[in-house]
């Protein structure tokens, strides 16, 4: 009957089965029958004699015959075209990000196309950003639990993406966190606020005024790590959030920069990695004529240096503080 179903192995309109094959075969090319095909494959000893064969060729009688590359018989496809050379060789940089950490996508955007992040989270604590807090995340099994997450990749260097969490204690906890991480198996380490530490040094800041998104009591732990780092802080303005950090526009950021600057004070740091700042930096810059540090620039700045890479992004004051080719 025409239209009517066939059987498997009936003839079809080529022919018997052992012709032209079952209908669901004779969809498929030569080259898809024989992948799909329990012909040889690893066992083959051709294979593991010669590196250069590939699968998969149809043999007789629907053997997978491995492919000899370097077979002069066989024509090549024209792969000259640029899009075939990529894709860039990566390099990498680990993340040790708080559970809340939410502006994955600006830390992306200061680094350059040839770096990867990869990003490990310490475990989820209830409650408020607060002095309790910062302790929790920075605890050292957290950290080293994370940095063993992220070694797998090989990263050149992992940081620990947290301001509060490595300042809460002084420069000895800042050490300390750096310590943890270069214990738990990664080549280099650094922390947020060992990147300020950086940045005030090699920018021979003495004042600088600062902006956070924390609690008073928070605010001025920031206050006494850059005290001894011999840094003085002329003005200082928090916003009391004890959630949702990333949801702050940028104009009350910036509005926040701009009441924060005072004529002596030489630089304005924003802290927290999780306020965004990415687009403001160049703008105020300009207008204050003076830097504008913030959190996940100077983390990804102080990574780049290690990897003897030049910063990336905003930021005229840090750009030549490392150069390209320096360690």
């Amino acid at each position: 009957m025409e239209g009517a179903r066939r059987a498997p192995g009936s003839a079809g309109p080529r022919g018997a089965e052992g012709a032209a094959g079952p209908w669901s075969a004779r969809r498929r090319s030569p080259y898809h029958s024989a992948i799909l095909s329990t012909g040889p494959r690893r066992s083959d000893p051709r294979v593991r004699r010669n590196p250069s064969f590939r699968w998969a060729r149809p043999g007789a009688e629907g053997e997978v015959v491995p492919v000899d590359l370097h077979d002069p018989h066989l024509r090549s496809p024209d792969l000259s075209d640029h899009a075939f050379d990529g894709p860039v060789v990566q390099r990498g940089i680990g993340i040790i990000a708080p559970f809340d950490l939410a502006l994955e996508r600006e830390l992306w955007r200061w680094t350059p196309l040839d770096v990867s992040l990869h990003l490990a989270r310490t475990p989820f604590e209830p409650g408020p950003v607060s002095l309790e807090m910062a302790e929790l995340v920075s605890e050292r099994r957290h950290v080293q639990a994370a940095t063993r997450d992220v070694l797998g990749v090989d990263p050149e260097v992992v940081a620990y993406l947290c301001t509060s969490g490595s300042f809460i204690h002084g420069l000895r906890h800042e050490e300390g966190l750096r310590r943890s991480i270069l214990e738990a198996g990664a080549p280099k380490a650094v922390t947020t606020s060992g990147a300020l530490a950086e940045a005030v040094r090699d920018l021979d800041l003495r004042r600088v005024s600062v902006i956070t998104p924390y609690d008073a009591d928070l605010t001025d732990r920031l206050v006494a790590f850059l005290g001894e780092l011999g840094v003085s802080v002329p003005r200082r303005h928090h916003l009391g959030l004890g959630g949702g950090i990333w949801r702050v526009n940028y104009r009350t950021v910036a509005e926040l920069i701009l009441a924060a600057d005072t004529p002596d004070a030489q630089a304005i740091f924003v802290s927290c990695t999780n306020l965004p700042t990415y687009d403001i930096i160049e703008p105020l810059e300009r207008r204050l004529g003076k830097p504008v540090l913030t959190a996940n620039q100077l983390t990804v700045w102080a990574c780049l240096g290690r990897m003897g890479l030049p910063m990336v992004g905003p930021g005229r004051g840090l750009a030549g503080v490392f150069t390209e080719g320096t360690a």
